[in-house]
């Protein structure tokens, strides 16, 4: 038999103690301790701290969590242990900090101070947490219960609707762009105006300044080589010239270059397609955002014409169809996936293993980590896996995923994720009706100034920034196994003053909730009408002008199956849960 000492200790104020029986079970690398009783007496008082011991026949190897259970006698009692510290018989000593009560005779999970380990998911991809189940995510992670119930009520009536409709599982195409109004009874009033405008070049052009990918926009100064516009395609009569408008600012451009040269998806035994386009726009003096000129590869060619909006109406449709489905696929892996959920993952776990519960950093990041690693359990389960939800829907789904990842991760600097630098960087400080940009600048201005406080407050120099062990792990391992140590997305491998630590800090609480919100939110409100976001395209793109019409765009678009489904992971992924916490209206000046 090996013995191992467990130590308890429970929180110091009145009501923090308990009367009942409590139970641990250690859970190690090699296996698993029985559940044994800690029985001494007033062992549970308030501030109390008392030993144990529970033997196992053989060694368990490194601990990595334990488990908790009280059972509850006739008198009803909360118990806020405060930690468990367990000194194995090789030596080692594993901390398991709880800090919270416990007033049900659930089992309660609790992991190791540096427990959560890292998992490689690809090379040139982001590190995530390792676990095989719900269950081994620390207690404090996992969807409340109001969140679950919701979460899973939402997706079964998305399901049951398509089921009863009897299209989830259908291969046709659509035969009426009107066939596909109201697959699903959660329409408001935004998906009606898309219903409504999604043809308009107009809207066409808001979407990158306030749709869901407002990221990729930016000013053109000049032309990219491999995109010849010239001032007879789109200033056919004057009076404006290319040279004229970019010196003025009003030209922009949308690159998809990282979509370039891919083998899409292969969905239910048939080939899918997606572009790598090329999109011009054009401010008018009205302050409208124009498309002037779509090129749908990468590769300026014969059979790569570029589109105009004086091409017939089929011809001009199908390009910014184009365009749009591939908006769908960049927005959905590099802006949301990527950027939001997988950094707020790394963000977290390097919290949960470096920065103790009691840390100032802790407190002020975890409201905002809150359900992360949840969440993107799920994600990697239903939605990423290789038989979720983009493997099944969406063209950037199968294999092509880890690359889309690789390519954007490549791709990401640390200023880019500052949106003060990022609207600078891409040219958008003066354009208007960015309401992106403006709502989002006073986000960050409003949080950098309470973490400014908080912290300014706790670190009265950069030394004491510099010293800070915890901090220095925390931002050490982030570098490592989110950024995979390429110094060259500027994300900092160290803290040496307050003012950098201010900053870090400001935009992984900004990405974490403004950044998420406004890439997540509007997903159903402009993606519920496919036409106008669809996920796959079934034909490629096409190679010359006048040969696109009614029927080939809806042979073109998804089948109903993939409709229906895309719009209820969509309608599951925008729709809020009545614990989220909204934020008021402020009083800052």
């Amino acid at each position: 038999m090996v013995d191992y000492k467990v130590t308890v200790s429970t929180a110091c104020r009145d009501d923090s103690g308990t009367s009942h029986k409590v139970y641990i079970k250690l859970v190690g690398k090699d296996g698993e301790s029985k559940c044994t009783w800690l029985e001494v007496d007033s062992s549970f008082i308030p501030g109390a701290v008392s030993s144990f011991t529970v033997s196992c026949p053989v060694s368990i190897g490194e601990l990595h969590q334990i488990e908790l259970d009280k059972k509850p006698t006739e008198i009803q009692d909360d118990w806020f242990p405060v930690k468990v510290v367990v000194k194995s018989p090789e030596g080692g000593t594993y901390t398991f900090p709880i800090f919270r009560s416990i007033t049900t005779s659930d089992v309660h999970y609790f992991d190791e101070e540096k427990g959560l380990c890292w998992h490689s998911c690809g090379e040139g991809i982001p590190h995530c947490m390792k676990a095989g189940t719900l269950h081994s995510l620390p207690l404090e992670v996992n969807f409340s219960w109001t969140k679950s119930f919701e979460f899973y009520l939402n997706l079964i009536t998305g399901l049951t609707e398509l089921l009863l409709k009897g299209i989830a599982c259908s291969e046709e195409n659509w035969t009426d762009i009107d066939d596909i109004k109201g697959i699903l009874h959660t329409k408001n009033h935004l998906s009606d105006c898309v219903q409504k405008h999604w043809k308009e070049d107009a809207f066409f052009g808001y979407q990158y300044l306030n749709g869901v990918n407002p990221m990729l926009i930016r000013r053109c100064s000049a032309l990219p080589n491999n995109f010849p516009v010239t001032d007879e395609m789109v200033f056919p009569s004057g009076p404006c010239s290319l040279a004229e408008e970019m010196k003025k600012g009003n030209i922009f451009l949308c690159d998809y270059k990282l979509l370039d040269g891919l083998k899409a998806n292969i969905i239910r035994r048939k080939q899918q397609y997606i572009a790598a386009p090329l999109v011009l726009l054009h401010k008018t003096p009205d302050d409208k955002l124009m498309p002037l000129a779509i090129q749908l590869k990468q590769t300026p060619a014969g059979v790569n014409p570029i589109f105009l909006p004086t091409d017939s109406e089929y011809d001009w449709l199908m390009a910014k169809v184009f365009v749009r489905s591939a908006d769908f696929n960049l927005h959905q892996l590099n802006f949301h996936l990527l950027r939001t959920h997988l950094l707020a993952e790394v963000f977290t776990v390097s919290l949960m293993r470096n920065v103790s519960r009691t840390h100032l950093l802790h407190k002020l990041l975890e409201p905002h980590t809150r359900y992360t690693l949840h969440i993107n359990f799920l994600a990697r389960k239903t939605l990423i896996s290789e038989k979720g939800a983009f493997s099944q829907f969406v063209s950037s789904g199968g294999k092509v995923l880890k690359t889309i990842l690789k390519r954007s991760l490549s791709s990401l600097t640390y200023s880019s994720l500052c949106i003060p630098e990022d609207i600078t960087e891409r040219g958008l400080e003066a354009v208007p009706n960015f309401y992106y940009r403006d709502d989002g600048l006073k986000l960050w201005d409003i949080i950098q100034r309470f973490v400014q406080g908080m912290l300014s407050f706790n670190y009265g120099s950069d030394a004491q920034v510099w010293k800070d062990e915890q901090l220095q792990d925390w931002i050490s391992e982030i570098f490592k196994y989110g950024f995979l140590s390429q110094s060259s997305t500027g994300i900092p491998q160290s803290f040496t003053t307050v003012e950098e630590l201010v900053k870090f800090v400001t935009m992984v609480i900004f990405t974490c909730s403004g950044q998420h919100s406004a890439v997540n939110t509007g997903q159903y409100d402009y993606g519920g009408w496919m036409p106008n976001s669809p996920s796959t395209m079934q034909l490629p793109p096409p190679t010359t002008k006048g040969t696109t019409s009614e029927e080939t765009l809806l042979q073109t678009l998804p089948n109903k199956g993939v409709t229906a489904n895309t719009m209820a992971t969509l309608w599951l992924l925008s729709n809020s849960v009545s614990d989220t916490v909204s934020a008021k209206k402020s009083s800052v000046k």
